[in-house]
């Protein structure tokens, strides 16, 4: 288990990384998003929003980066891997994120009026866990607003006009609202009922339904 400044370390890189490929994002014509998978500190996967690219509009960073993960590391479950994107991710995506049981989510702003989290609240969702826990294990560790004011000083430095709208009409930015913030999951349960039903489904119910 990595210590606590171990880990805020690699959640810096990380996040850097993530802002670098938005950065690059934009350049090559497409939305300021990125996302990097991480697992035990090497990094799976790391991707862009590509949806103008392949016009596709699901290919959303996270969406690329958990495909490229899961075949890379041929299973359908990111149960010990996490997931760090500059913004919240919206709700195709945070849906996405509960079907692959991703342990842990990072995310730099906040998304009032998309986000899977602070409007629809689908990431820490107990709901589906509980119901079916054959398939959603528990919500995941969910770190919001992680260094957000780096992330949004460099989109307000690369498209200031974009960012000054994006400000205005509060799609992205702001603190993570406070009701939300007092609900969040610290990590997923480790008792022995949860511990059994990770087995299980990665052994035995993901052969039956998901592969």
């Amino acid at each position: 288990m990595p210590s606590k400044s171990t880990a805020d370390a690699l959640d810096r890189a990380m996040m850097e990384r993530c802002i670098a490929l938005a950065i690059q994002a934009v350049d090559v014509g497409e939305y300021p998003y990125a996302a990097v998978i991480c697992r035990d500190g090497e990094v799976i996967s790391e991707g862009i929003n590509s949806a103008r690219q392949d016009r596709d509009v699901t290919h959303h960073a996270e969406i690329v980066v958990m495909k490229q993960a899961l075949s890379r590391l041929d299973q359908v479950s990111l149960e010990d891997c996490t997931i760090y994107t500059n913004a919240e991710p919206c709700a195709l995506c945070s849906y996405a994120m509960r079907e692959t049981r991703i342990g842990r989510v990072v995310f730099g702003v906040p998304a009032p009026l998309t986000g899977g989290l602070s409007r629809w609240n689908i990431l820490a969702d107990v709901e589906l866990s509980n119901t079916l826990p054959e398939v959603f294990a528990p919500p995941p560790e969910i770190v919001p607003g992680f260094v957000h004011e780096q992330v949004e000083a460099a989109m307000a430095k690369r498209t200031p006009i974009t960012w000054d709208f994006i400000r205005a009409r509060n799609i992205f930015g702001g603190p993570l609202p406070a009701h939300l913030l007092e609900k969040l999951p610290v990590k997923r349960n480790e008792n022995f009922r949860e511990r059994l039903m990770s087995f299980l489904r990665l052994r035995l119910f993901d052969y039956l339904g998901r592969k």
